[in-house]
This record gives structure tokens, sequence and C-alpha cells, in this order.
């Protein structure tokens, strides 16, 4: 179902689809019809108002790349599988992959604490790089702050380091106690970002992608920019924004009155394209083509069929939260006024606890009972040294 929103758009904002079933042993899949395809992507771009977009669909039956629009507003540049474009939180694949690596060669493990690589963690001795991995650290996500977004609508080309990003986390209480349940979080991303560089001879993080991952897949069009730049490669597509980056940063919906300006043409939205993107970094900072992705996918994909973890890192990746009897815990609750707080900072797509209550998602294991939280909350028992 296609959304009714307008989004924050990167213009050729470029999808790369590898479908799982794509196997030889696989029943035959329906045939694709190109123009169908074409159809499709053309009718949910204008209805998202998206100016430019490549959709790549790899199949048994062939590729197909289709295109829509422009790279540029005011322009007729169609996007191209090697238009340039900032690929967000993809990213968070990548700085995945390579803590999974470091894991697999002894420099880490999964269940080490992250106060042991990160000094200055709240709660940082329970929270464990797995639990970092699968969002379940509890931790405030630093791009919900506020000043965040205040800065780069004031200064978009703001030169960021992680550990300015870390201090404005740091300031919040965490969301959760560790281990309680799923919780959409940049800052743990960063933190991976860190412990990547620590456990890899102190490389920067954009070399350990590099010398690990687009080296060796081939992926010559991807990298991990330098901070201080807020450039692309040619070709590249331009990114736009209406009104406040605070709409983009929280994953809000536009306002009725925004949403209804711009389908009428009297608001028009602003190039976001020099925005500098070391705010993002390990969790969102990394620039690709739909080529590269593809062939990220897809290498990943065939690397998973063929090539087992080892059995520990397997357990501490795929592990469930266990049921915890009673224990010293952390007593959370909230007046309806601070309920609407919180539904206007967090989006109910990433929010685990709102997707619970407003009934888009089953209950499950580990999660609290209650967005009142009228019985405890169990925090897990810190992993002895």
């Amino acid at each position: 179902m296609v959304s009714n929103r307008i989004q924050r758009i990167a213009l050729g904002c470029v999808t790369g689809l590898l479908l799982s079933c794509a196997t030889p042993q696989s029943p035959a899949l329906k045939a694709i019809d190109p123009a169908a395809l074409q159809t499709s992507v053309d009718a949910t771009a204008k209805e998202l108002q998206v100016p430019g977009a490549v959709v790549i669909l790899s199949t048994p039956q062939g590729k197909f790349t289709v295109t829509y629009g422009t790279t540029t507003l005011g322009a007729k540049i169609p996007p191209r599988a090697d238009t340039h474009f900032r690929i967000a939180s993809n990213t968070k694949t990548m700085t995945a992959a390579v803590i999974v690596q470091l894991a697999e060669e002894g420099q880490l493990d999964l269940d080490d604490p992250v106060s042991k690589y990160v000094s200055g963690v709240p709660d940082g001795d329970q929270i464990t790089i797995a639990e970092l991995l699968k969002m379940r650290s509890g931790l405030y996500n630093y791009t919900d702050a506020p000043e965040i977004s205040a800065s780069l609508d004031r200064d978009p080309t703001k030169v960021w380091t992680p550990d300015e990003v870390l201090a404005i986390a740091f300031k919040h209480p965490p969301y959760l106690p560790p281990a309680t349940a799923y919780q959409y979080c940049n800052t743990n991303y960063v933190l991976l970002g860190l412990i990547a560089e620590n456990r890899d001879h102190g490389k920067p993080l954009a070399r350990i992608l590099q010398d690990r991952l687009f080296g060796p897949l081939g992926m010559k069009d991807t990298a991990l920019p330098a901070r201080t730049s807020n450039t692309l490669p040619e070709p590249y597509s331009h990114g736009y924004l209406y009104g406040s980056s605070s709409f983009a940063l929280v994953d809000q919906l536009y306002p009725p009155d925004i949403q209804a300006a711009a389908r009428a043409g009297t608001l028009k939205p602003s190039d976001d394209t020099g925005q500098n993107p070391s705010y993002a970094s390990a969790a969102g900072g990394v620039i690709s083509t739909a080529n590269d992705l593809v062939t990220w996918i897809s290498t990943r994909r065939r690397q998973a069929v063929q090539r087992r973890l080892s059995a520990p890192v397997a357990r501490q990746l795929t592990a469930r939260v266990p049921e915890q009897a009673p224990r010293p815990a952390v007593r959370v609750r909230h007046r309806p006024d601070t309920l609407r707080t919180e539904r206007a900072v967090f989006p109910r797509r990433r929010d685990a606890r709102l997707q619970l209550v407003h009934g888009l998602r089953p209950r499950q294991s580990g999660d609290a009972r209650s967005v009142d939280q009228p019985d405890r909350i169990p925090r897990r028992e810190a992993v002895s040294q």
C-alpha cells in the first residue's frame, strides 16, 4: 500500500532488490512484466512526490532496471544505476558486518560489555556488543535530540565527530534498561563504529570498510567519505527537504499543512545535498550506487548460504532474551502528557513500544508489559569480567 505522506527525498533514491527465492530449487517465479514494473514505479514515485528513482530487481529471470524522473529539480537528468547517493541507514548493515568479522577473528566477543571499549556510556557495563547490533541497548537516540536538527538547519555543513553526537545522546536518560526491548537507535551504531576502530589496529572506519568490504567485493563506487566532506562523486543525485531536518531525523509525518502546500506546489523543497553527513558516520554516512548495493546484497546473501558463522558468534547473534525472575528493577510510569510527548518523538514505525501499544505488531518475549509499565522491568545482570 502506497503511503500518502511526503517524505524527505534523496533524488535518485535507489533500491536494489534481490529475491531470496532465487535458487535453482525454487518453484518457478511468475514472469516479470517490465512494463508493469515501470508503471508501478512511476505511480509510486508520483504519489510520494519522489523526483527521481532507480529500482533494480534481480531474479532468476534476469536483472530488471527501472528509472524514473530526474536527479536534479529543474533539469532532465535521468538517474542511472551508477548514480551516487547517500545510502543512510543501509550503512548499518556494513558496520554490523565488520563487527561480526572481528568477532569471528577473535578480536572481540559479542558478549563483551560496551564499557570494555568505550568509556562514559550509560549502563555501559551492562550493554553488550550484541545488544548494540540488535537495537536492544535502551540508549537514547541522538538524532531525536532537538539540538541536532537545530544545528543542521542552522549550519548544514558543520563537521561532527562521534564524540560530539555521543555526548548529546548521553545527556539524555536511556529509553529503557539494557536488553529490555527493541528500540531503533543510531547511537548504537556510532558506538559500534568506535569499537571497530578500537579492535582493528586503530584504523579509521573508512579504511576498515574499504579494506574489509568495499575493496574485496569490487564496490568501487562505495565509500565512507572523509568527515570534512559534504560532496558526492559524479554522477550524483540531489537530495531535497521540506521544512526542518527534524522531520527526517525522527522520521515524523509532515503536518497536514506542509503536505497540502507541497502537493499544491506553493511550498518548494530546499536542496539539502550539501549537508555534511558526518553526524551519521557508522550509522548512516556511506555513499554508494544502486549497482554496488546489488553487489552488496547479493554477495552477503550468497556468503550467508555458503559459510556458517562459528557456533559462539551464531549463538550470540540469535539468542532470544530469556524470561527472567523478578529482581531489583527500574520502575517507569508515564503521565498522559508525557505519552503525548513520546508519541511526537518516537515514530510508530521504529519505536517498539508504540508499535505494540497501537497494535502494529504482536507481543514478543522480552517486551515490557505495557507502555505504562505498572510492573517491574527486569534489568540484565552485569556480565562478570
